[in-house]
């Protein structure tokens, strides 16, 4: 039997599948709620005399991400007292294995050979 790659039990199955779904429309909410989020904000600095552009998508997803790690650290979201600095470094390094292995430049070898 492969170790690696076991397959999954009836009842593995179901409960990925499950798991698969509350993901899927977890992430469906924060994209809907990142979007409202920028356009609640364009709209309504257009009735103020402030002349910037508003707050971009991206702004509000960055927000979210600092308010999420200081959570998954254990610390406030508000105030971000109260983290653990070791659960911060892994994160920390998670995000850089991501960089290193999605979007670092490896020699001259894209990433993605179907660009090439």
């Amino acid at each position: 039997m492969n170790e690696s790659c076991p397959v999954p039990t009836p009842a593995q199955r179901r409960y990925l599948e499950i798991q698969d779904k509350a993901e899927r429309t977890m992430l469906a909410a924060i994209y809907k709620a990142l979007e409202d989020a920028a356009k609640q904000a364009a709209e309504d600095l257009k009735s103020t005399e402030f002349q910037n552009s508003p707050p971009s998508y991206e702004y509000f997803a960055a927000v979210a991400h600092q308010k999420l790690f200081a959570l998954l650290c254990g610390a406030d979201p508000q105030t971000f007292a109260g983290g653990n600095p070791d659960i911060a470094a892994r994160i920390i390094e998670n995000g850089q294995k991501l960089s290193d292995h999605y979007w670092a430049k490896k020699g001259d070898v894209p990433l993605d050979s179907s660009s090439s």
